[in-house]
């Protein structure tokens, strides 16, 4: 069937207006990967709003991060928003279970061979699971969502920690916080790939790296990035842990422990829960959005932390409100896209060419050499604009 050119404004052909900046057809890229729920269930895959970024270097942005910007809009919109705020205690008792049972399965591995079969399916569906539930208990906590007060929060974070095998509790809070506070700028927010990760893995075998290895990345990164000034709780968090591990060990032999900490390696990679830290802010398709939901059923097992606009937006709503906030606020989130798949967010991360290392929004860090040097040329072209206004004012009055 020949197409009617007469509705298309004087274009000569249908991809006409449809290159990217790489002379690529949108028709030839890869399906689009993330969706609105307004979309409806059948969404087109190709139906793409962006050409793709540039995959040589990060997304640099002058804009302010977005979540600030709609916590407003919808507290105007919904002032009930804030009866959602405030600690949950049903958080305690889900993470007393989820310790008790990592720490009894680590006891009753202990005459099995951690080169066993079974031990290894254990430590991969059961405790990658379960270490990577503990993990983010850990972020809710960071939070303050489990106590009204700050000490219980701390103390049950360590808690949470103990079948982790490795402290990190204390150290993340100031990390996370940051993240929150500074979302996308350079040197500060350590959840942001450093320029060496840019070079050395910033293809598909980089790509198969990072994603099975990415755990150690969030763990290392931050402390080459922006080291923390230690304080009491640090300290706390690493001598009750290695207590712990000590107890462990000289109970029980080393196999409890190399089954927790295997735990721990599973639940940060290639595992169907971890998608979670690449769907959470790196950017699809071309958008300049630098955050993504997922509202699909792994949520059950990782506090709802899939709801991460949400959760941006308002962090003091605890896990168990931000589908009530969802709900609250349609306005503002079916129209944002999100991801319907975590497993398949790390299959298509390590596949498209068109999502890497790369696809991350960065800002110049506040007070940085470079931001200043952004900043006096903003104020030499702001004064060279109020002198020329002034001169053309005298020459005005001048003339009158």
């Amino acid at each position: 069937m020949s197409a009617d050119f007469s509705l298309y404004g004087g274009a000569e052909s249908l991809d006409e207006g449809r290159k990217t900046a790489n002379g690529v057809s949108y028709a030839d890229r890869s399906p689009r990967r993330v969706f609105s729920p307004k979309e409806g269930s059948e969404p087109d895959l190709k139906a793409f709003t962006a050409p793709p970024q540039d995959p040589k270097d990060f997304l640099w942005l002058m804009t302010e991060e977005p979540h600030r910007t709609r916590r407003m809009a919808i507290m105007k919109a919904h002032p009930e928003v804030t009866k959602l705020m405030g600690h949950e205690p049903l958080t305690k008792y889900v993470v007393l279970f989820v310790v008790s049972l990592q720490l009894g399965l680590a006891v009753y591995l202990r005459h099995t061979s951690p080169f066993s079969p079974w031990f290894i399916f254990a430590a991969y569906a059961i405790g990658g699971t379960a270490n990577h539930n503990l993990f983010l208990a850990i972020h809710e906590i960071t939070h303050n969502l489990a106590f009204k007060k700050i000490a219980p929060n701390k103390m049950l974070a360590i808690f949470a920690n103990l079948p982790i095998g490795i402290p990190y509790s204390a150290a993340f809070k100031g990390y996370h916080i940051e993240h929150h506070k500074f979302m996308g700028q350079d040197g500060v927010d350590t959840d942001l790939p450093t320029h060496l990760e840019l070079v050395l893995l910033n293809n598909v075998l980089g790509k198969v790296f990072f994603a099975t290895f990415q755990i150690l990345f969030y763990a290392l990164r931050p402390t080459f990035v922006r080291a923390q000034k230690l304080t009491q709780w640090h300290f706390i968090n690493i001598a009750v842990q290695l207590v712990l591990d000590y107890i462990l060990v000289s109970t029980f032999g080393p196999r409890p422990l190399i089954y927790l900490i295997m735990s721990s390696f599973f639940a940060g990679s290639l595992h169907p829960c971890a998608g979670h830290f690449i769907a959470e802010h790196y950017l699809w398709d071309g958008l300049e959005q630098e955050t993504y939901s997922y509202y699909g059923p792994l949520n059950v097992l990782a506090y709802n932390v899939g709801y991460h606009n949400e959760h941006h937006d308002f962090p003091s709503i605890p896990w168990t409100r931000l589908p009530a906030l969802r709900a609250l606020a349609p306005e503002f989130y079916d129209n944002i896209p999100s991801h319907p798949s975590w497993p398949m967010v790390i299959v298509n991360f390590i596949r498209d060419k068109e999502v890497g290392i790369y696809a991350r929004a960065k800002r110049l860090a506040k007070g940085s050499v470079a931001a200043a040097a952004v900043c006096k040329t903003k104020s030499a072209a702001g004064k060279k604009v109020v002198a020329e206004g002034e001169l053309e004012d005298s020459n005005s009055d001048k003339s009158d």
